[in-house]
Order: structure tokens, then C-alpha cells, then sequence
């Protein structure tokens, strides 16, 4: 694993403390960070509501991202509330397609951080419905 995945999960796990903030607002269940074109990372940790109107981390850092006047996507890496990293959900990854619809098959996903186990987003999504 290279020094970049590492910094992307410590910047993660600095950031997702899991936390009550509501009774019916839980964050930092789980945490994200998105490497950006510019090499910049953005992080970003779950919002779940009570209702739909959470957030999931992986889009709370695209977000982050966008927020900062950027918007290509190298790498991706989400912690779960286990510690072990993970795939990002079906909303998480059409978000990313529609960002960037030429050039999402490059996007690098941590799957298994333990493992090293990385793949693009075109493997996770090889067809998309547009």
C-alpha cells in the first residue's frame, strides 16, 4: 500500500468519530476521504437521520470536495464503523459517474485496506444506465 492510501486513512479516521446528536442525528459512523485531481484529500463522515435525509460519508467528502472548486476524483477510501475499509453504496457510486462521466472507470476504490485490495470504479460499475 502506498503512503498516499495511508495519508487518505488517517485523514479519514481522524475525522470519523462516531457520535449521538441527536435522538434522531447519528454522525462519523463511518468516514471517507476522497483524493482529489489536484492531489488534495477531502474527508467527510456519514450523517444518518431518522428520516432520509442523511448523508453518506463517501458523498459528504465529494461534497467537501466540490465545496473547494474541485471536482475529478482519483482515489476513494471509507472506514466502517468495524475499522475495516469498504465499498462505496449504489448512490455513493452514481454520484461519481455523474461527476465525471468520461473519466469515472479510472477512480481508485479501497476495498480492503488490510488486504490491499483496491479496484477502479468502472470494475464496481461497468455499465452505466445513461
Amino acid at each position: 500500500m502506498d503512503k498516499i492510501w495511508e495519508e487518505m486513512y488517517k485523514a479519514a479516521l481522524a475525522v470519523q468519530n462516531g457520535r449521538k446528536i441527536s435522538g434522531y442525528v447519528e454522525a462519523g459512523g463511518v468516514a471517507a476521504a476522497i483524493l482529489s485531481g489536484s492531489g488534495k484529500i477531502y474527508t467527510g463522515v456519514c450523517v444518518d437521520t431518522c428520516s432520509t435525509l442523511g448523508i453518506c460519508a463517501e458523498r459528504n467528502a465529494i461534497f467537501n470536495m466540490i465545496t473547494n472548486g474541485e471536482n475529478k476524483i482519483n482515489r476513494v477510501l471509507a472506514i466502517m464503523p468495524d475499522g475495516k475499509s469498504g465499498a462505496p453504496c449504489g448512490a455513493c457510486r452514481e454520484l461519481m459517474v455523474q461527476l465525471m462521466p468520461d473519466d469515472y472507470k479510472s477512480v481508485e476504490i479501497m476495498l480492503d485496506r488490510e488486504a490491499g485490495r483496491i479496484m477502479t470504479l468502472g470494475e464496481l460499475t461497468p455499465e452505466w444506465w445513461i
